[in-house]
């Protein structure tokens, strides 16, 4: 007699359901919240949990846009990389040429898009593996910082500056526009995903890419723009740590594109491509950020048990996510 829940359905639907995954990062967001609240005092003030967001904007960020990039089948790792070089165009245009803000905004955004493209038709036209493609755009765009300079370039420009130190009221606490901007960023790639058909011509591709050219879905299309918005995310990511920062360096979000990564796999999405929610970004990256948090708060604990701890819950994220394709593929 098959095991059933109260729902009254089999247990064997829940485990390969596509929203099993995302409930587990749900539920483990909050164990530790809860976990942290009973521990420390103030931990689960609504501030506290407001700086998760505002501290990880970038990194949400990029978490979106390496979402579609792997629910296409594919792999990013030029992300943190794109995220420095954008600070160090940004300081270098605001510091040096004077250029009005809004304008080296626009400027940085185009060449992370751009950039994306680029790598994306590379890896589409010249059939390359995007783990080759992306690495060698993490080495062009990290060696392209030190091209522009060797040492960190203070920015000191008004409206960057205003920027960093807004505060957007929300009751008795605050968010940042850092913070704002990423949650619109993530609203507008969960319509993009799940109500458009460039979303349901992205899920196809990570599900079988030949069965989605035998369609007559456009492969090649799809394929570019996905790797565009991602190098979109990156640069906006950048320009988010440079409100963040008011720097520009070129050692800024090293190992950033493993963090997202790490986010995207926590929130519920398939390393395999066409399985899983955008929205489990935002629940992977909190995750995370409690993480942090929790080590922060406990103030013994050296800051590389966050590396241990992620790991660790990678392992079994990929484990789960192994099972239940294995489940999907016997059915």
């Amino acid at each position: 007699m098959s095991t059933t829940n109260v729902a009254g359905l089999p247990a064997r639907s829940i485990t390969s359901s596509p929203y099993f995954t995302s409930l587990i990062t749900v539920f483990l967001l909050v164990v530790l919240l809860g976990a942290g609240g009973a521990a420390y005092p103030g931990f689960l003030s609504v501030q506290v949990l407001f700086n998760l967001l505002i501290d990880n904007a970038f990194l949400l960020v990029i978490a979106v846009g390496m979402s579609f990039v792997i629910l296409s089948g594919g792999i990013d790792l030029s992300v943190g990389s794109v995220l420095a070089l954008t600070t160090m165009i940004c300081a270098y245009m605001l510091h040096t040429w004077h250029w009005h803000p809004l304008l080296v905004i626009a400027i940085a955004l185009a060449l992370g898009t751009v950039f994306g493209a680029a790598m994306g038709a590379m890896i589409h036209y010249f059939k390359l593996q995007p783990f080759i493609v992306t690495l060698a755009g993490m080495f062009l765009a990290r060696g392209l910082c030190y091209l522009i300079s060797i040492n960190s370039i203070t920015i000191d420009n008004p409206f960057f500056v205003a920027l960093s130190q807004t505060q957007l009221p929300i009751g008795d606490c605050f968010i940042s526009p850092g913070a704002l901007i990423a949650l619109v960023t993530l609203a507008g790639a969960i319509y993009v995903a799940h109500c458009t058909s460039f979303g349901r011509a992205i899920y196809a591709i990570g599900g079988n890419e030949q069965s989605a050219l035998m369609m007559g879905l456009r492969v090649a299309r799809t394929k570019v723009l996905i790797y565009a918005f991602s190098g979109f995310c990156a640069a906006l990511a950048g320009v988010l740590f440079s409100f963040y920062m008011l720097s520009g360096y070129g050692l800024h979000a090293q190992g950033t594109e493993l963090d997202a990564i790490a986010a995207v796999v926590i929130g519920g999405t398939l390393l395999t491509g066409g399985y899983g929610y955008v929205a489990g970004a935002l629940t992977g990256v909190m995750v995370l950020g409690a993480i942090q948090t929790l080590i922060a708060f406990d103030g013994t604990l050296s800051s590389w048990w966050t590396k241990i701890v992620i790991g660790g819950l990678l392992f079994i994220f990929c484990v789960v996510q192994r099972v239940m394709t294995m489940r999907t593929t016997k059915k």
